[in-house]
């Protein structure tokens, strides 16, 4: 039964707005199991409505799949009160504002809030995923890690590069990561889209710990002009945050202390939960 969960996972884990559909076979040879195995698999997953078939016999993600998602965002209580927040932040300075938490080696966006009009930013909407090193937030989020984890995790992850000035290496990020844990907060400088700035700043619960971490997103030739502002508003957003937050409503890949923590790297590369 756990084997089946686990190949289960695996399966989900393989959709992704590249490649958003997937045929038996193909899940077999990612997955290294027989065809008849993933055959299997796959219609107890349709049937279930984790997945669904398409004319051409291929497999999307199901519907049900949205449901569950929405009701993770509907019922995190610390979400709607960041949300006031947010909105805040965004019609004060007219540019698009996010929440994120840490989910293994990625930063997730658990809310966004956009002004009219908006730049189009890639990959940044609800429940979008980025590698955690090539975002404000995600490096934001890795401070709180032990960096011989955040190490590891990388190693089996990779590190790719975004765009040019994207950090790539080990050793570029732990000086990264030092520099923001000491100021308290984190710049994007292009780093995960190109003509796009993004300063974040943390959100802590009651014991000091990182529960999230909010973020201002704002056009290359603004930011220049006006950085220390930006800083200054998206900083003040997150004690504003901090003190709404009474417990722990975000429960990502690593939310302990990083005195007290212990975290593992999965087969996968991702970060996980020791406790």
């Amino acid at each position: 039964m756990v084997l089946a969960v686990e190949k289960v996972l695996q399966i989900l884990n393989l959709f992704s707005a590249e490649n958003p559909e997937w045929g038996v076979s193909e899940v077999a040879r990612a997955l290294r199991i027989s065809k008849s195995a993933a055959s299997e698999l796959m219609s107890t997953m349709e049937a279930s409505k984790l997945l669904r078939r398409t004319s051409r016999r291929r497999y999307r993600l199901g519907w049900r799949l949205l449901g569950l998602s929405q009701t993770l965002l509907e019922t995190t209580e610390f979400r709607t009160e960041a949300r006031e927040v947010l909105r805040d932040l965004m019609e004060t300075w007219k540019e698009t504002v996010h929440l994120a938490v840490l989910d293994g080696a990625h930063a997730v966006w658990v809310e966004k809030l956009q002004p009219t009009p908006a730049i189009k930013i890639p990959a940044s909407g609800v429940g979008a995923r980025l590698p955690a090193h090539s975002t404000a937030g995600g490096r934001m989020l890795l401070t709180s890690c032990e960096w011989e984890n955040v190490a590891e995790a990388f190693a089996h992850q990779g590190m790719p590069a975004l765009t040019q000035n994207t950090i790539t290496t080990p050793d570029e990020l732990k000086t990264e990561l030092e520099r923001v844990r000491d100021q308290g907060y984190a710049i994007d400088d292009e780093a995960a889209c190109v003509g796009l700035c993004c300063v974040a700043a943390p959100v802590r619960d009651e014991k000091g710990q990182v529960i999230a971490a909010v973020s201002l997103s704002v056009p290359a030739f603004r930011f220049q002009e006006g950085s220390e502002e930006y800083t200054a508003a998206v900083l003040e957003a997150a004690v504003q945050m901090s003190q709404k937050a009474n417990k722990r409503t975000f429960c990502g890949g690593l939310t302990d202390s990083r005195s007290t923590r212990e975290v593992r790297t999965t087969p996968n590369g991702e970060v996980s939960n020791a406790n």
